[in-house]
């Protein structure tokens, strides 16, 4: 499967096929299981964490299947999806853990041990400074930086205007850099 060429016009017209819906879906997961992940993963830190909000993220998906209207892009409508899921597993864990925003580099500090983690140590502290950021400007800089989207994609994305999404980033930058400035 992994050889087919992505049509996405195509998996659309698929995924409301009922006989062609279930191999369409097969090719849109694996499509997207991988940037998926890893924007997941930027926020949750965990891998077993973002697999379970994958699976979660995938699961919603197919059962909205029938509600996708196709004004988006399925890749803004998946991404969308993903970031309700993370964003909703973060409050879950926050209430269940007390967590508040500064006891979220304590998050990052189990990257030390995870075997998915081979960073150096100043990838690990940029780990660490944008764990301690809010969720919100966690989300931003990790889609701008690290995804490289640009400020209007996002818009789409998150319902954010681009003015709101700048100012997020600014400051999550102005977080990191004072992290950094901190640890020197």
């Amino acid at each position: 499967m992994a050889n087919v060429k992505w049509n996405e016009q195509l998996i659309v017209e698929q995924l409301r096929d009922s006989a062609l819906r279930q191999q369409a879906f097969t090719l849109l997961v694996e499509h997207f299981k991988e940037q998926l992940y890893w924007q997941i993963r930027r926020m949750v830190m965990s891998h077993d964490d973002a697999d379970d909000v994958l699976q979660n993220t995938f699961i919603k998906a197919w059962m909205g299947l029938d509600g996708f209207r196709g004004d988006a892009k399925l890749s803004t409508w998946l991404f969308r999806i993903a970031n309700n899921e993370t964003l909703n597993f973060l409050e879950r864990q926050r209430q269940q853990y007390s967590l508040d925003d500064a006891a979220a580099v304590g998050v990052a500090a189990r990257l030390e041990s995870d075997p998915y983690f081979d960073g150096d140590e100043t990838e690990h502290q940029l780990q660490e400074a944008v764990a301690s950021l809010p969720d919100k400007q966690r989300q931003v800089f990790n889609l701008k930086y690290f995804e490289e989207m640009k400020y209007e994609d996002m818009s789409e994305l998150l319902g954010t205007s681009v003015g709101a999404l700048k100012a997020s980033y600014h400051h999550a930058v102005k977080k990191i850099s004072d992290f950094f400035a901190a640890a020197d």
